[in-house]
């Protein structure tokens, strides 16, 4: 160590986020310590896994009890001086509408990137956060609609009359799927197109003409 320079003691690192695949909210790293207040202020269970053990929240609690259960749990890690990282979407602190209004957010600025775009290149990047496979906006809408269609549909009539609703939220479902794959091959074109400017430019001055010549003097 460098003269002058503090003397950190660094803990292990803990992870509080929720397991996609099976809904549990989970917590890797740390040391026995840490294991101790997880149990102690969360409510943790400690499970073992492939890598060593790690701890969980009980099964059978709800979102909010989730929140709640690792927002105290990760703010006594940090008074005890651990480095923590919480997943944001368990965050019981945060505003209830925080992430909706970063959505609308994103939304503004995106219809702001695509209005002031000065090239295909920057329109294709647009697109691409629309249509994007992975994780663009259509596809991902799409499958809420999906999700929402399955949730329906043992609840749905057979019997009812007339048109189905939950039938045509599925064809919704379809035609979200049909425009994303249409946009994705404009935002391909975009990219593939010529680098050029979209605003426009002055048109050229015309041509000066040659002055007639002088009458000479006599």
């Amino acid at each position: 160590m460098k003269p002058g320079e503090p003397d950190f003691l660094v803990l292990e690192y803990v992870t509080i986020t929720k397991d996609s695949r099976t809904g549990l909210v989970v917590a890797i790293g740390g040391t026995e310590r840490a294991a101790d207040i997880l149990q102690r202020t969360g409510g943790f269970l400690t499970a073992p896994g492939p890598r060593g053990d790690y701890h969980r929240l009980p099964h059978g609690l709800t979102v909010e009890q989730q929140r709640l259960k690792a927002t105290a749990a990760s703010h006594a890690l940090l008074c005890a001086g651990h480095s923590v990282h919480l997943d944001p979407a368990l965050n019981a602190l945060t505003a209830p509408n925080g992430e909706r209004d970063a959505a609308l957010r994103y939304l503004a600025q995106l219809a702001e990137r695509a209005s002031r775009a000065e090239s295909s290149t920057e329109v294709a990047e647009v697109l691409t956060e629309i249509a994007g496979p992975a994780s663009g906006l259509l596809p991902l809408t799409r499958d809420v609609v999906v999700r929402a269609w399955i949730a329906l549909s043992p609840a749905a009539d057979a019997e009812s009359a007339g048109p189905d609703p939950v039938a045509d939220l599925g064809n919704t479902a379809n035609a979200l799927s049909r425009a994303a794959h249409r946009i994705l091959a404009a935002r391909n074109h975009a990219a593939r197109a010529p680098e050029r400017s979209t605003g426009t430019t002055p048109p050229p001055s015309p041509a000066r003409q040659p002055s007639a010549p002088a009458p000479r003097r006599r």
